[in-house]
């Protein structure tokens, strides 16, 4: 395990480029070096932060004043489980998308859709990660966690993980290290049913059909690259957190109220992206009413130095000199004048560490 103990910048360690010092850093490379380090930090009652990929991480200004454990585990597995399924078995500082790139390769159907998505395997179902009509919960069948507060390592199922709409029991909350994932994916090369319009339209393919998994991908690796959401160290509009905003959820009863307030500002012949949100519940589209509310792609912020994405409106992005308050200051621009418009709240998607909205 490697250990520095002078303070180490992180903002090399997140795709948006931002954040201040960690006081000591550790580079765990195997699960019981993983175990070792939190459970050390926990008996020494040091504030402690696990860093993934750091994908979906804003990091204050002022860093970490403790210490950063970054999970850089490796290993995969394959088991069949019958009924032309396999069980795939990831250690959790493995890139999601090499995983993702390695199972079509293989000929397992049902991660394709999740392609070209950053970070590490870790994260995903404490996000429950979603694209393209595909979820981690669709495919999830068990995961490894460090319980910080017993000190033991235990296999829960995907029922005990809670796993909503880009959420789970793991987010928000730091009692468990997700130390590996299984899924159980199909073989035969086929992709799960294509569930997602703009997908399928892509593809030329209707709703619900499977093609080959490797074309999927090609298709959703196409369509991310249109819209910044796959990481080039020289394309400023993918130096970014993805998606900031989760697409909002409002109940029936509201959404009247909702609409009157874009049909009066839009006009009365406007429609309005409508997605099902769960009982009694309407979801709408984040990045359409992000634009509706007047913030169009490549709005600028703090001189220039942060923007929403030139390719995607749901992107805020670092432009090469931002600090991590310059990006704050634009997210809570845009959510106020969503919440001022339309009468929306919108969530932000990342975790923050030593800041917040």
């Amino acid at each position: 395990m490697n250990v520095v103990t002078t303070p180490v910048p992180l903002a090399g360690y997140t795709t948006l480029r931002l954040g201040g010092p960690a006081s000591v850093f550790l580079e765990a490379a195997k699960s019981t070096e993983v175990i070792e380090a939190v459970r050390a930090a926990d008996r020494a009652g040091e504030p402690l932060l696990v860093l993934g990929g750091g994908s979906n991480l804003v990091i204050g200004d002022e860093g970490f004043d403790g210490t950063v454990v970054r999970i850089a585990t490796r290993g995969r597995g394959h088991d069949p489980l019958g009924d032309g399924l396999v069980r795939l078995t990831v250690e959790a500082g493995e890139n999601w998308d090499d995983v993702v790139a390695d199972a079509v390769a293989n000929d397992l159907g049902g991660l394709e859709a999740l392609s070209g998505i950053p970070g590490l395997v870790g994260a995903t179902p404490v996000q429950n990660v979603g694209a393209y009509g595909v979820e981690v919960a669709d495919l999830l069948l068990s995961v490894d966690l460090l319980d910080r507060r017993s000190g033991q390592v235990r296999q829960v199922s995907t029922a005990e993980l809670g796993l909503g709409y880009r959420t789970s029991v793991l987010k928000g909350t730091d009692d468990a290290v997700v130390l590996r994932v299984s899924f159980a994916l199909r073989t035969g090369g086929q992709s799960a049913p294509v569930r997602y319009a703009e997908l399928a339209n892509t593809l030329g393919v209707e709703l619900g059909a499977r093609v080959p998994a490797a074309l999927v991908r090609e298709a959703v690796l196409a369509l991310r690259t249109g819209k910044g959401m796959v990481l080039d160290p020289e394309d400023h509009d993918t130096w970014s957190a993805g998606s900031f905003f989760t697409n909002p959820i409002v109940a029936e009863a509201d959404l009247p109220r909702v609409l009157s307030l874009i049909h009066a500002r839009l006009g009365p012949e406007v429609k309005v992206p409508q997605y099902p949100g769960g009982a009694g519940k309407v979801k709408l589209s984040a990045a359409w009413l992000i634009e509706r509310a007047g913030f169009l792609r490549g709005h600028e912020a703090a001189d220039g130095r942060v923007s929403l994405s030139h390719k995607h409106t749901l992107a805020l992005t670092n432009r090469g000199k931002a600090d991590t308050e310059d990006l704050l200051t634009l997210a809570r621009e845009v959510r106020d004048g969503v919440r001022a418009a339309f009468e929306v709240e919108l969530h932000p998607e990342p975790v923050f560490v030593g800041c917040s909205l």
